[in-house]
This record gives C-alpha cells, sequence and structure tokens, in this order.
C-alpha cells in the first residue's frame, strides 16, 4: 500500500511537471523567430557581399596597380638598355660610360620627384574637396536645413570614395619614397662604382703614359741600333772591297816575318859596320905606324 501511494504521488508529480511546459508555440512567436533569423542572415549577407565587393575592388586596384608597375618596369628596363647598356658603350673599350650612367639615374630621380609633388599636389587638393564637403554638412546642419536620404547617401559615397583616393595616394607616394629611396641606394653604389672606375681610369692613364714613354725609348734604341747594324754592314762591305783589291798583298803573318827579317838584317848590318869601322881604324893604325916606320928607317939610312 505504501508502494501504490508513492507511485501515485510521483505519477502526480509528473503530470504536475508537463503541465508547466507548452505544448506548441504561437503563431506570432513563429513569425518573430523567422523574421529574427531572417533578418539576421540578411545582415549576414549584406555583410558578406560589402566585404566580398570591398575585396574586389581591392583586388582590382592591386592588378591594376600590378599592371601599371609591370608596364613601368618594363618601360624603364628597355629604356636603361637603349640608353645604358647600348647606348653608353663605349666603342673602343666596350665598357660602359659612368656620366650617363650618373646622368641616366639622376634623370630617374628627378622624375621620381616630380611625380611625388604632383601626388602630394592631388592629395592636397582632394583634402581640399573633402573640407570643402564636411563644411557645407557643418552649414547645413547649423542652417537646420534637412538632408534628405538620398543626398545624405550620396555624400556619404562620395567621402568613401575621396577617403579611398587619400588612402591610394598615401599607398603610392609610400611606394614611391621606398623606390626613391632604393633608387638612391642604387645611386650611391653607382657613384661608389664610378669613383672606383675613376681611380682605375686615373692609374690606367699613368700606365699608358709610361708605356708610351717606355715603347718611345725602345724605338729610340731600335733606330740607333738599325744605325749601328746599317754602319756596320757598311764597314764590312767596305773590308770585304778592301779585301778582295788587296788580295795579292802578303799576309799578316808574312808581314810580321819579313818584319822581323828585317830588324835582324838591320841588327846585322849595323854589326858589320861597327866591325868595319873598327877595321877601318886598324888600317889607319897600321898605315900610320908603317909610314913613321918608313920615315925612321929613311931618316937611318940617311944617317
Amino acid at each position: 500500500a505504501a508502494a501504490e501511494g508513492h507511485d501515485s504521488k510521483g505519477r502526480g508529480r509528473q503530470k504536475h511537471g508537463r503541465s508547466k511546459l507548452p505544448q506548441k508555440l504561437a503563431i506570432e512567436y513563429k513569425c518573430d523567430i523567422a523574421n529574427s533569423q531572417l533578418e539576421q542572415k540578411q545582415k549576414e549577407m549584406d555583410e558578406t557581399k560589402k566585404h566580398s565587393e570591398k575585396l574586389i575592388d581591392t583586388l582590382k586596384a592591386v592588378l591594376e596597380e600590378t599592371d601599371i608597375r609591370i608596364a613601368e618596369l618594363k618601360k624603364d628596363a628597355y629604356e636603361f638598355k637603349r640608353d645604358i647598356v647600348v647606348g653608353a658603350e663605349n666603342m673602343r673599350t666596350g665598357k660602359t660610360m659612368a656620366e650617363k650612367v650618373q646622368k641616366y639615374m639622376e634623370d630617374k630621380l628627378k622624375n621620381r620627384d616630380s611625380m611625388i609633388d604632383k601626388l602630394k599636389l592631388k592629395n592636397v587638393t582632394i583634402k581640399a574637396q573633402i573640407q570643402k564637403v564636411e563644411n557645407q554638412l557643418k552649414q547645413k546642419e547649423e542652417m537646420g536645413d534637412v538632408l534628405h536620404y538620398i543626398d545624405f547617401h550620396q555624400l556619404q559615397i562620395e567621402n568613401k570614395q575621396y577617403v579611398s583616393r587619400i588612402e591610394e595616394r598615401n599607398d603610392e607616394l609610400l611606394k614611391l619614397k621606398m623606390t626613391t629611396g632604393a633608387t638612391v641606394q642604387t645611386l650611391n653604389s653607382q657613384k661608389e662604382k664610378l669613383s672606383a672606375l675613376q681611380q682605375e681610369s686615373e692609374w690606367l692613364q699613368r700606365e699608358i703614359k709610361s708605356r708610351t714613354d717606355l715603347l718611345a725609348k725602345v724605338r729610340d734604341d731600335n733606330r740607333q741600333v738599325s744605325a749601328d747594324i746599317a754602319n756596320d754592314r757598311r764597314s764590312r762591305k767596305r773590308l770585304s772591297q778592301q779585301q778582295s783589291e788587296t788580295a795579292d798583298m802578303p799576309q799578316v803573318l808574312d808581314y810580321v816575318s819579313q818584319k822581323a827579317e828585317l830588324y835582324e838584317l838591320q841588327d846585322a848590318l849595323a854589326n858589320w859596320e861597327r866591325k868595319v869601322e873598327i877595321m877601318e881604324m886598324a888600317a889607319k893604325r897600321a898605315r900610320s905606324l908603317r909610314r913613321l916606320q918608313s920615315q925612321s928607317f929613311t931618316e937611318g939610312m940617311m944617317m
């Protein structure tokens, strides 16, 4: 009996709990839920559409900017090849003239600076237009003039367009500044290369002058040697002619031997002359002795 009473109490509590839960939703409540879900989905679709359109516009702008940059790079590459790689090449040495490279880079920097000035001027003009529109809006608000929804929406669109243009110009200005920085670095590098090339050119000029002086000296020595060779040839020719003319004359050894024999004969002649003198002196003494003997004999006979 206690168990049955407990079961009857439990079933009573279950029936009482079920009676508190709603059995079905009302039509108005369902419509409100559906409308709220529909509005939420519509907002999400609108936001997704706006985001997609903005992303598409951004990608289109990036593609256009990329195409423009590619065209500019192709043009710069063509002009660089035309003016520097081919036009600035020295026909004699085959090297690129540094003056034309420097002038080309300076012209590019001037063009970049002028482009930056133009973009700054456009940026200032657009900011002035935005300020003008904002002043007009402020003036209308102060005058109490109520703007229509279409006019206000149109102004918002124009404001967004101007802001977008300002952002684009700022991006272009930033890109140009980065490009200018890279160009300045390239110019500094080219200046360093130019300085090195000038030093090398000065060294080459000094080396050329030294080699030219050495070449002139070698040429003078060559002319002197050629003159000496010509003189030697003339001397040899003259000696050969003299040798042919004096072919019948005695040789040098014969001349030396004959000269030695002459000296010997002269010495012998001198000896014989001294002997003759001695004999003559002896003969004179003998004659004088005979004369004295004959005189003494004659005197003895007379006595």
